[in-house]
């Protein structure tokens, strides 16, 4: 059952993201920008990868995914850090996050892994 939650949590947050993306400012778009995009995409490609796997290789695309919402956090950071984010924003996308973490530790666990 989680593992349809967190899909569904982390299309809301690319549903919320990628539109306040394009108002970055243009000239951090190829960098910036595209790895904080990047990195929701990879999440998002990585959970899908773990929910048709079984065993070891969820376990594998789990702690991936997990690597990558650390970076995602961090992008977020910077976002709201150089002020691309408000502070309503960054409380908004961070508890997504938060979520997103909370139901990625659960499967992890379930899966057998260390979480």
């Amino acid at each position: 059952m989680e593992e349809l939650v967190i899909l569904t949590r982390v299309f809301d947050l690319l549903e919320w993201l990628v539109p306040k993306g394009e108002a970055f400012p243009r000239p951090f778009r190829p960098t910036v920008t595209a790895r904080l995009l990047g990195a929701a995409l990879d999440l998002a490609e990585q959970l899908m990868d773990a929910q048709a796997r079984r065993g070891k290789a969820r376990r594998d695309r789990l702690t991936q995914a997990d690597a990558t919402l650390n970076k995602l956090r961090l992008y977020l950071r910077l976002a709201h850090r150089w002020r691309w984010l408000s502070d309503g924003q960054y409380e908004h996308v961070s508890r997504i996050v938060a979520e997103i973490g909370r139901l990625l530790g659960g499967w992890v666990r379930q899966a057998g892994g260390t979480g």
